[in-house]
Order: structure tokens, then sequence, then C-alpha cells
């Protein structure tokens, strides 16, 4: 055929599942043979529509943020809610989506900031990484920031402090889950961790 053959397979339902695989075995961990294996499709046909296996890394990274991440963000914009039931909502859904256990447990970008840490990660996955953490570190300023101009929040809260500890707070959940916690022991501290915000929110 002219142009050559068409792809025959759902790239965004092969990315998921990479991605999943990416999110249980790492980088490193995680052999062609597995991804191809769980994607459905041979190595040609991987090459042909993601790149390389850090190509293909990266897509998985964006789709991961894209699908479960950016979507919980509208919790923190609800209306007729205090900004204290915003954020205790934004982290309850984050806890349902560490411990879903059709996932694989734990977040994906915690997950493989870890082997960032280790230096075992290729340049540009290891920049991927650090932009999607990064993304996530800024919405939070930014969020902080515009519910402090808006009177939500006291006038000395350190925008910066409060989001380190909600970031702080989000890894260390992620890494519970990754080990086993149950959804009722993060709601737990999400309950105690919650108390943080209620300090800082203006009345």
């Amino acid at each position: 055929m002219v142009g050559g053959r068409q792809r025959c397979f759902d790239t965004q339902e092969a990315l998921e599942k990479a991605m999943h695989v990416f999110w249980k075995k790492g980088f490193l961990g995680a052999s062609l043979t597995e991804l191809t294996s769980s994607m459905g499709i041979n190595k040609p046909s991987l090459y042909a529509a993601f790149g390389n296996k850090e190509e293909l890394f990266i897509s998985a990274v964006s789709y991961y943020y894209e699908h479960e991440v950016k979507p919980r963000t509208a919790l923190l914009y609800t209306e007729n809610r205090s900004l204290t039931e915003r954020v205790k909502a934004y982290l309850k859904s984050s806890a349902d989506m560490i411990c879903d256990s059709t996932k694989p447990g734990g977040c994906f970008v915690t997950a493989a900031s870890n082997e960032m840490a280790g230096q075992t990660l290729p340049e540009k996955a290891t920049q991927a990484i650090i932009d999607a953490t990064q993304y996530n570190e800024n919405m939070f300023f930014d969020f902080f920031e515009a519910e402090k101009s808006k009177g939500n929040l006291a006038a000395d809260t350190h925008i910066h402090d409060i989001t380190l500890f909600i970031m702080t707070l989000l890894h260390g959940m992620a890494a519970l889950a990754r080990k086993g916690k149950s959804r009722e022991a993060i709601y737990t501290i999400i309950d105690v961790a919650i108390l943080v915000v209620s300090e800082a929110e203006k009345a």
C-alpha cells in the first residue's frame, strides 16, 4: 500500500499499558519484551509509533499526568467549599488513585524519582520526571498564591513552605501506598496533615 502499512492498534491504549509496566517495574526493570507483550504489539511497531524505550517512557510520563494527575486539579477550584475542604478533597482523590488495586500502586512519578535519585535514568527521561514534578509544584504554588491574594490564607503564610509541605505529603503517601498501606491509613494521615492547611486558612 502506498505510504506504508497503517497501524492496526490503538496508540493511546498501548501507551496506557506501557505506562503501567513502567509504573510497576521502573524504567530499567521494564524490558522491551514485557512492554511489547503488554501493549500487544511487536518491537518494530513500538519503534514506529513511539520511538525507542526512553521516548516511550517520556510519552508514558506525559500520559500519566494528562490522565491521572491533571483531572484532579479541578477539585481545588470547586465552588462553595472552603480552602481546607478543597485541598482535602484533592489529597483524598490522590489517595484513592495510589491505593487503587487496578493500578500498580503508589505514584508513577514518585517511583521514577527514586530511579532518578540513583542516577539510573537516561538524561531525557530524567528531565521528563523533573518537569513533571515541577509542574505539580508550580500548580500548588500558583494555587496557594491565588488563594492568599483572595484573602483565604493568613497574610503571614509562606507560600513556598506550604507548597513544599503538600509536595512532601504527596510523595510520602505514594511511598506508603507502594509498601501496602491501606487507603484508610492514608486517609488518617491526610486528616492529621490537613490541620496545617486549616491553621493557615484565614477565617
